[in-house]
């Protein structure tokens, strides 16, 4: 299938609605009906304030930066782009068209690309 990686990268303190953020898009994407999501802690960053934050034994929880992705089809990123308006969450995201399928899938598995193209694409 054809959709697009949809990533969005968050502080792991920010909170929404008393929630940590990463948890709150995992479950809004559950609820949306995307097939699966994922949250995923940096080792080290920085940002557009350009500092630079490591996981360190002392360092104080909250300021390295979780990454939360999903593989969606544009319906479901649009319903994932008008719950994020609504709710007014300022988040950084970056959009990359994917392509994505199961091998050996069973039969509620979404169409592969094997399926549409064949094995030679």
């Amino acid at each position: 299938m054809q959709g697009s990686l949809f990533r969005f990268y968050v502080h792991e303190g920010h909170r929404h609605q008393g929630r940590l953020v990463w948890e709150w898009l995992l479950e809004q994407g559950n609820k949306i009906g995307i097939r699966g999501g994922s949250a995923f802690k940096a080792m080290a960053g920085f940002g557009r304030h350009h500092v630079l934050h490591e996981a360190r034994f002392f360092e104080l929880a909250g300021t390295l930066t979780v990454e939360v992705q999903f593989i969606v089809t544009p319906e479901e990123a649009q319903k994932l782009l008008d719950t994020l308006h609504r709710e007014k969450i300022r988040l950084f995201y970056a959009y990359t068209p994917a392509s994505f399928g199961v091998i050996n899938p069973d039969t509620a598995d979404p169409p592969s690309l094997e399926d549409c193209a064949g094995p030679d694409g």
